[in-house]
Protein backbone atom coordinates (compact mmCIF):
# COMPACT_ATOMS: atom_id res chain seq x y z
CA UNK A 1 0.00 0.00 0.00
CA UNK A 2 2.46 2.17 0.65
CA UNK A 3 3.51 2.11 -3.02
CA UNK A 4 -0.03 3.49 -4.15
CA UNK A 5 0.49 6.36 -1.56
CA UNK A 6 3.97 7.33 -1.93
CA UNK A 7 3.28 6.89 -6.30
CA UNK A 8 -0.12 8.94 -6.08
CA UNK A 9 1.31 12.17 -3.28
CA UNK A 10 4.70 11.99 -5.60
CA UNK A 11 2.42 12.83 -8.95
CA UNK A 12 0.29 14.93 -7.00
CA UNK A 13 3.38 16.75 -6.05
CA UNK A 14 5.75 16.31 -9.38
CA UNK A 15 2.77 17.28 -11.46
CA UNK A 16 1.48 20.31 -9.07
CA UNK A 17 5.20 21.56 -8.78
CA UNK A 18 5.82 21.90 -12.46
CA UNK A 19 2.47 23.68 -12.92
CA UNK A 20 3.80 26.23 -10.79
CA UNK A 21 5.91 27.18 -13.45
CA UNK A 22 4.18 26.53 -16.50
CA UNK A 23 0.96 28.26 -15.19
CA UNK A 24 2.42 30.83 -12.77
CA UNK A 25 -0.16 33.11 -14.19
CA UNK A 26 -3.00 30.67 -13.36
CA UNK A 27 -1.21 29.93 -9.91
CA UNK A 28 -1.13 33.92 -8.94
CA UNK A 29 -4.50 33.91 -9.61
CA UNK A 30 -5.85 31.67 -6.54
CA UNK A 31 -2.86 33.69 -4.07
CA UNK A 32 -5.53 35.19 -1.35
CA UNK A 33 -4.58 39.20 -1.87
CA UNK A 34 -3.56 39.71 1.30
CA UNK A 35 -0.50 37.73 0.88
CA UNK A 36 2.09 39.65 -0.84
CA UNK A 37 4.70 38.77 -3.66
CA UNK A 38 2.12 36.30 -4.81
CA UNK A 39 3.94 35.50 -7.95
CA UNK A 40 7.29 34.38 -5.47
CA UNK A 41 4.88 32.67 -3.44
CA UNK A 42 4.08 30.88 -6.43
CA UNK A 43 7.36 30.29 -7.06
CA UNK A 44 8.66 29.02 -3.52
CA UNK A 45 5.59 26.51 -3.57
CA UNK A 46 6.63 25.28 -6.35
CA UNK A 47 10.01 24.33 -5.28
CA UNK A 48 9.03 23.01 -2.13
CA UNK A 49 6.23 20.68 -4.29
CA UNK A 50 9.09 19.52 -6.35
CA UNK A 51 11.70 18.94 -3.36
CA UNK A 52 9.06 17.39 -1.58
CA UNK A 53 8.11 14.79 -3.98
CA UNK A 54 11.65 13.78 -5.24
CA UNK A 55 12.59 14.00 -1.40
CA UNK A 56 9.56 11.00 -1.03
CA UNK A 57 11.96 8.97 -3.60
CA UNK A 58 14.76 8.48 -1.09
CA UNK A 59 14.65 6.04 2.29
CA UNK A 60 16.93 8.71 3.09
CA UNK A 61 14.60 12.14 2.90
CA UNK A 62 11.10 10.03 2.49
CA UNK A 63 10.24 11.30 6.33
CA UNK A 64 11.36 14.76 5.93
CA UNK A 65 9.98 15.09 2.53
CA UNK A 66 6.57 14.07 3.94
CA UNK A 67 7.15 16.58 7.17
CA UNK A 68 7.62 19.41 4.72
CA UNK A 69 4.90 18.48 2.19
CA UNK A 70 2.19 18.26 5.12
CA UNK A 71 3.49 21.48 6.20
CA UNK A 72 3.16 23.17 2.87
CA UNK A 73 -0.21 21.29 2.43
CA UNK A 74 -1.46 23.08 5.53
CA UNK A 75 0.34 26.52 3.94
CA UNK A 76 -1.46 26.28 0.87
CA UNK A 77 -5.29 25.77 2.75
CA UNK A 78 -5.82 29.75 2.76
CA UNK A 79 -5.84 29.70 -1.23
CA UNK A 80 -8.42 26.45 -1.25
CA UNK A 81 -10.57 28.53 1.24
CA UNK A 82 -10.03 32.11 -0.96
CA UNK A 83 -10.83 30.54 -4.02
CA UNK A 84 -13.89 28.66 -2.43
CA UNK A 85 -15.30 32.53 -1.05
CA UNK A 86 -14.78 33.58 -4.25
CA UNK A 87 -15.79 31.16 -6.62
CA UNK A 88 -17.19 33.67 -8.94
CA UNK A 89 -13.67 34.25 -9.91
CA UNK A 90 -12.97 30.74 -10.76
CA UNK A 91 -15.87 30.52 -13.49
CA UNK A 92 -14.12 27.73 -15.36
CA UNK A 93 -14.14 25.29 -11.95
CA UNK A 94 -17.09 23.63 -10.89
CA UNK A 95 -18.46 24.69 -7.50
CA UNK A 96 -18.62 20.97 -6.13
CA UNK A 97 -14.68 20.96 -6.89
CA UNK A 98 -14.20 23.67 -5.01
CA UNK A 99 -16.72 22.38 -2.25
CA UNK A 100 -14.94 19.07 -1.87
CA UNK A 101 -11.09 20.71 -2.17
CA UNK A 102 -11.36 21.12 1.51
CA UNK A 103 -12.02 17.54 2.41
CA UNK A 104 -9.86 16.34 -0.26
CA UNK A 105 -6.89 17.86 1.61
CA UNK A 106 -7.29 16.42 4.71
CA UNK A 107 -7.30 12.53 2.62
CA UNK A 108 -4.23 14.00 0.68
CA UNK A 109 -2.87 14.62 4.74
CA UNK A 110 -3.10 11.68 5.40
CA UNK A 111 -1.91 10.07 2.12
CA UNK A 112 1.12 12.25 2.97
CA UNK A 113 1.59 10.81 5.94
CA UNK A 114 1.40 7.17 4.91
CA UNK A 115 3.76 7.94 1.82
CA UNK A 116 6.22 9.06 4.36
CA UNK A 117 5.92 6.28 6.78
CA UNK A 118 4.70 8.50 9.39
CA UNK A 119 1.84 6.69 10.02
CA UNK A 120 1.10 3.38 9.00
CA UNK A 121 4.20 1.89 9.55
CA UNK A 122 4.98 -1.45 9.63
CA UNK A 123 7.10 -2.68 13.15
CA UNK A 124 9.94 -4.61 12.71
CA UNK A 125 8.91 -6.81 16.05
CA UNK A 126 7.29 -10.07 15.03
CA UNK A 127 3.46 -10.59 16.35
CA UNK A 128 2.41 -12.17 19.31
CA UNK A 129 1.03 -15.39 19.01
Amino acid sequence: MHWFTRTFVFLWFFIGGVAHFVADDLFVTVVPPAIPWQLAMVYISGVFELLGAFGLLLTRTRYAAALGLILLTIAVTPSNVYMLQHAENFPNIPHAVLVWRLPFQVLLLIMIAHAGSIIGKRSARPARP
